[in-house]
């Protein structure tokens, strides 16, 4: 009987590649192992060739896109390792396990660079709060966060988080960890050798999240209760035992490569070690420690959590076994690496899978979908907007901050253990997230950013100014960028407009890191998005990690001065499209986006990161969204402080009062440093907007923001 390929998500076009490749056709455990290898999760046949558009090196760069995480050097002998990986689909079908198993997933990628998971950060787009199906979703999304992260004790230090009801059946949850190595240390999944032996720790494996991978490869079905077989289920205590398991068998060098059980399991691990090493592997199904009767393609596909796959020498598994057994994982030897290419199951002593193993574990055709851009452009009008009287503008501020998507997060970081491990210093809640590396007296920055309806509005500028967004807080708190991670969530790209729309996106990004110099070091797509009550926005999200100037300390984006100037650096006009104010108080407007100019963007830049080093502000705030007036409301509430604007230095009109786009930001400047301060920007456009004063925003002595909303959202009510 002839395989269903179809039924197995492969194309005729890639069956009859497999059939040529093979000159045979495929038993069935071989295509239910291609069906996985080759869907779009696994083997990024859709976005391959967009993804080698992204600038990948650079001076800080040790390793890039290709491995388990990027690694970039912060001095001294040491690197943060960090990665972004998506968990959406599981995430909408059972939102807890879901988004655990996400965070489970993100900390092992990191691990099997031979790094010390030290923090995590979550991006999560949910559906509109008025939405029963979507508050249940969010709440048991960020349980799962909570519950898997602070168990296994990674402090969550941070994230982004926003609402629109595009996400209502199709939540984002992407997860990002960030790990300490030394610069000697870093294991490769690449550096196996004929004749060394395949170790599985951790958990038994179990049916759980079998085709998981492929699962993530399409739309959500009308009834996603069906897909819950295909959802991981995650346990965070296992997987602090196999942390420091693994770290502490790499101490003794015992460790030749690793590699993470995530997304296809042992079939993925086995077979990308040995396509990436020029190798063979065999794997003996029997040898595989089970918690239940299994097929051999289970076996092949199970992606029961809390596993990781190690190539050790024969002489190393003694004290492998010891060091296991210690920590009360169960460990076995499961197959030997060969020198024949192939990828090989056994079971009973018989071959039930025997694959070119390049063909498992990097084989699969790219595929160009057609691309058509969305008929009737991406362009608004460019409505003009009329000024704005103070009791006017009070009332669209006022609005504006009622919005989920400017609210403060408190409610969501406080079910997060931030401070574990010590180290935090900077945490959620700010405009960057900054933790301690005690091994090299450094500090780390981490920021993310997502903005959906500025990449609908125009997906180029858009992806730009999502990447920038996550780049100016990091300079304003004076930490230079190092390298970027991604997650490129998009709905089908057989859709032409989609793939349009997901191009462009990506040439967005590529220009902001070709620039201004921050390469691309890891990442991940995650395409599909949409079910059958619709598709999501394009949402790439984008997170950038920074090292702190060690000599001064990190700029606060808020702070307590009973005198002082307010400063507005950049144009005094922004841009309304895709913003706050547009989506918010005049949804009916079209708006212009924002033009990306990066010489203005390097001057930004420099001019922030001399006035951290220079001492030359209290705090610093960079305008995103819902522009100027939100930007200051948020000082003034975060930090009890009154500020004093004056309309006879500021337009009045919503581009300069709510604008958002391109490098602005507000300082706090004591008297005594406004000089100082001046001379760092120099030349770069600048004026004095206002002063610190007892209470209260006020505009020409209206009040902005009174005593009760202050209270309110502060928390203090």
């Amino acid at each position: 009987m002839r395989p269903d390929h179809r039924a197995a998500g492969l194309s005729d076009a890639e069956y009859g590649e497999i059939i040529r490749t093979l000159g045979r056709e495929p038993e069935h455990a071989e295509l239910m192992i291609l069906g996985v290898m080759w869907s779009e999760h696994c083997s990024y046949k859709s976005t391959r060739r967009l993804l080698s558009s992204l600038p990948t090196s650079g001076e800080a760069v040790v390793q890039g896109p290709g491995e388990n995480a990027g690694i970039v050097d912060i001095g001294e002998g040491w690197g943060i390792a960090f990665k972004v990986e998506s968990h959406n689909h599981p995430s909408a079908v059972a939102p807890y396990q879901g988004a655990a198993t996400g965070v489970g997933g993100i900390i092992r990628d990191v691990l099997a660079m031979g790094a010390r998971p030290v923090a995590l950060l979550d991006g999560l787009c949910l559906g509109g709060q008025s939405c029963p199906e979507a508050a249940a979703l969010a709440d048991g999304i960020v349980k799962g966060i909570a519950g898997y992260g602070n168990a296994v004790g990674v402090p969550t230090i941070g994230g982004k988080t926003l609402y629109d009801g595009c996400y209502n059946s199709n939540p984002l949850v992407n997860a990002m960890c960030l790990g300490l190595v030394p610069l000697d240390g870093i294991v490769s999944s690449r550096t196996a050798r004929p004749g060394q032996l395949a170790v599985l720790i951790g958990s038994r494996t179990g049916r759980d999240g079998i085709a998981g991978a492929a699962f993530a490869s399409s739309g959500l079905a009308d009834d996603t209760r069906s897909s819950r077989p295909q959802v991981q289920i995650g346990d965070p205590f296992v997987e602090k035992l196999l942390v420091e398991c693994c770290l502490e068998i790499h101490s003794k060098g015992l460790i030749v490569a690793m590699q993470d059980m995530g997304a296809a399991g042992i079939t993925s691990s086995s077979s990308e070690i040995a396509a990436k090493s020029g190798t063979g592997i065999r794997i003996n199904a029997d040898l595989v420690p089970l918690r239940e009767e299994m097929e051999p393609w289970e076996i092949a596909l199970s992606e029961s959590q809390e596993r990781m796959l190690l190539i050790a020498e024969e002489e190393a598994l003694e004290e492998i076994g010891s060091i296991a057994d210690r920590w009360q994982l169960d460990w076995a030897v499961i197959g030997e690496v060969t020198d024949d290419g192939l990828f090989v199951m056994t079971k009973g002593g018989r071959e039930v899978v025997s694959l070119p193993a390049e063909m498992v574990g990097g084989g699969c055709p790219s595929v160009q979908w057609p691309s058509r851009k969305p008929s009737g452009g991406v362009k608004g009008r460019g409505v003009p907007s009329g000024l704005l009287d103070p009791p006017e503008t009070a009332r669209c501020l006022s609005t504006i901050l009622e919005d989920p998507n400017l609210a403060e997060r408190s409610r969501i970081y406080r079910q997060y253990d931030y401070m574990v491990q010590t180290n935090t210093v900077v945490p959620p809640g700010n405009s960057v997230s900054i933790f301690r590396v005690r091994e090299n007296r450094s500090f780390v920055a981490v920021t993310m950013e997502v903005d959906p309806w500025k990449c609908s509005l125009d997906p180029f500028a858009g992806a730009a100014e999502t990447f920038l967004k996550a780049l100016r807080p990091l300079w304003v708190s004076g930490a230079k960028h190092l390298g970027m991670t991604n997650c490129l969530n998009f709905p089908s790209p057989e859709d032409p407009e989609n793939h349009w729309i997901l191009e462009r996106s990506v040439s967005g990004l590529a220009a902001v890191a070709r620039d201004l110099a921050c390469p691309v070091v890891s990442g991940n797509v995650s395409l599909y998005n949409e079910s059958p009550s619709g598709k999501i926005l394009p949402s790439p999200l984008v997170a950038v990690v920074g090292l702190q100037d060690c000599n001064s300390p990190p700029l606060r984006d808020s702070a307590t001065l009973e005198a002082g100037s307010v400063f507005l650096v950049g144009d005094t006009q922004g841009t309304l499209g895709g913003g706050a104010f547009s989506r918010i108080i005049t949804p009916g407007a079209e708006h212009n986006p924002g033009d990306y100019v990066p010489l203005k963007e390097k001057d930004f830049m420099e001019r922030a990161l001399k006035t951290v080093r220079k001492e030359a502000a209290a705090a610093g705030r960079a305008i995103a969204g819902g522009g100027l007036m939100t930007s200051l409301a948020k000082m003034c509430i975060k930090a009890d402080i009154g500020i004093g604007l004056d309309s006879a230095v500021l337009d009045s009109d919503p581009e300069c009062l709510f604008g958002e786009w391109g490098p602005r930001a507000v300082y706090l400047v004591p008297e005594r440093s406004t000089e100082l301060f001046l001379s760092c920007w120099e030349g770069f456009p600048v004026r004095r907007i206002g002063e610190i004063t007892p209470g209260g925003l006020t505009l020409d002595g209206h009040e902005m923001l009174p005593e009760e909303t202050r209270a309110e959202k502060a928390g203090r009510k």
